[in-house]
């Protein structure tokens, strides 16, 4: 049952962050832009369905898109899911991902990034979507950004799009192959992926906004065994605390 107004001022809520790395380059055009754009629209829907529903959690969400370059869709900073509306994406260009990790590193920061309201946030769920190679120097942003202490804290995920999609280099960012899932080109493969985007995004949301404590599995451990379960079946019908600075 959704809370009413007078429920949601009285019982503070803390803040799950899901941050979007969306790869538009031109590899992406047709049909697998297409499903992105299809299943982001239709995962907002759900998160917005999960927000209403929880008494603890708030979602918010932040969107980068990157191709020859990368821009923030969400460029004030995290968005309550309930108040962020999709316009569709286009895809031309190369793959900038070392550029779309600088730039996520710059505002993984309270001090003069996104993470400014993070003394309520569980810690943030990174979800990164490829299904190139990158054309820029990304190990050397990518290095700066694990030292980052919210990334380090953060849950992540990649999604890799199709058969040319680099599962090292997504490996890389999420720390373990068990956190990367794959989508080969096929069959219904648009659809498959329209439902792993939404599978995904609301398994990890949930993920980081339960409560666990020092005798649990790590909320990426948790993530990590929901992919698994799931992708074995072939069946995608579907917070840890911070603080300080220097990159917190």
């Amino acid at each position: 049952m959704a809370m009413t107004n007078v429920e949601r001022e009285s019982v503070p809520r803390k803040t799950t962050m899901l941050f979007f790395l969306i790869d538009t380059s031109g590899s992406m055009a047709g049909t697998r832009i297409g499903s992105v754009n299809t299943a982001i629209e239709e995962t907002l829907v759900k998160l917005r369905e999960m927000n209403d529903d929880s008494a603890d959690a708030e979602i918010e969400i932040a969107l980068l898109e990157f191709s020859s370059g990368a821009r923030w869709l969400t460029p004030n900073g995290p968005v309550k899911v309930e108040n962020y509306y999709w316009s569709d994406l286009e895809a031309d260009g190369l793959t900038a991902m070392g550029e779309a990790f600088r730039m996520l590193e710059e505002k993984l920061h309270k001090s003069s990034g996104f993470m400014q309201r993070a003394a309520g946030s569980y810690a943030p769920v990174l979800f990164l979507m490829s299904d190139g190679e990158p054309n820029d120097d990304y190990r050397t942003h990518l290095a700066r950004l694990q030292k980052n202490g919210w990334f380090k804290a953060s849950t992540k995920v990649a999604l890799a799009i199709g058969d040319e999609a680099n599962d090292f280099v997504l490996m890389e960012f999420t720390g373990s192959k068990e956190a990367v899932v794959r989508v080969p080109d096929g069959r219904n493969a648009g659809e498959k992926l329209a439902k792993m985007v939404q599978f995904i995004a609301v398994t990890s949301s949930q993920v980081a906004s339960n409560p666990t404590d020092a005798s649990d599995k790590s909320k990426q451990e948790q993530l990590e065994e929901a992919l698994q379960s799931v992708d074995d079946d072939d069946d995608w019908d579907v917070g840890d605390q911070a603080g300080g600075d220097d990159g917190w």
